[in-house]
């Protein structure tokens, strides 16, 4: 069975509140990218257990349609990208480098999904990214053009080349940072076009290896117009629309559980331990 076949639209539409037009056109790309992650919050809980969530376009129906729940890159892009083409889009997925904070781009693996997204009869593509659980993720998706800057709902994102040994062009998204005024290197790609069996590895491991981010730490995030709010750990931090953040830290585990189910929107399952001991 395809994955058109076992992915319901209608029903990924009405939980992302899309009511618009179904066209494979650039607005409906930029008004159901900015739904998807305003309804579905990034989540990190299946990873937390050391369990690698599945990438079937069923399974992640049940999960993030059909259920409260939200997940990471791999889920939200798999799922954006299934949408994407029962609306009629062409989609390459593509794997990038997380540079934030990194010295050197060669020196973080590959091990983030984004999109390539074309429409039929637009010569432009578009970077589309529903699934990167950062306060630089893009809100709407930007052309694939270097040196330009674009405004995408409340954000402001460029894209740049950056140097590189092989033979493929290098981009390398980058947002502005307000505090600072200044641009933040996010993640770095090429157009070499990566698979399903690719990402079940890469997921693999980042859902189940002792050493990634994501199996050690609870790490939540949602976005809506007002306001960036993620928990990191113990860390609450609340960003509002025009940058100003506000931190605190989360010390009960009653308290965490209530901020996910109320204020992230996330139901966590029976017994799971979300803080430290």
């Amino acid at each position: 069975m395809s994955d058109t076949m076992r992915f319901d639209l209608d029903a990924y539409l009405r939980r992302i509140g899309w009511e618009g037009e179904r066209r494979a056109d650039a607005a409906t790309l930029r008004g159901v990218h900015l739904a998807h992650l305003r309804a579905l919050p990034f989540e990190n809980l299946d990873a937390l257990r050391r369990r690698a969530p599945s990438l079937d376009p069923a399974d992640l129906m049940a999960k993030l349609v059909h259920s409260r729940r939200g997940g990471y890159c791999y889920e939200h892009n798999t799922l954006f990208a299934c949408a994407l083409e029962a609306l009629g889009f062409t989609v390459t997925r593509l794997a990038a480098r997380v540079v934030v904070g990194a010295d050197r781009i060669e020196s973080r693996p590959r091990t983030h999904m984004a999109l390539l997204v074309e429409a039929p009869g637009d010569p432009q593509p578009y970077l589309a990214d529903v699934g990167f659980g950062a306060i630089g993720a893009l809100l709407e998706p930007v052309p694939l053009t270097a040196g330009v800057e674009f405004r995408d709902a409340e954000r402001r994102h460029r894209l740049a080349h950056a140097p590189h040994d092989g033979p493929l062009q290098l981009w390398l998204l980058q947002a502005h940072d307000r505090a600072k005024d200044d641009w933040a290197d996010q993640y770095a790609f090429t157009l070499e076009p990566f698979e399903k069996p690719d990402f079940e590895v890469i997921n693999w491991h980042i859902g189940t290896n002792p050493r990634s981010p994501f199996t050690q730490r609870l790490y939540v995030q949602s976005v809506t117009a007002e306001r960036h709010l993620l928990l990191n750990g113990r860390l609450l931090t609340k960003t509002r629309a025009d940058g100003t953040a506000v931190e605190r830290e989360v010390t009960e585990e009653a308290e965490a559980r209530r901020l996910l189910e109320e204020e992230f929107g996330i139901d966590v399952p029976e017994g799971m331990r979300l803080l430290p001991q």
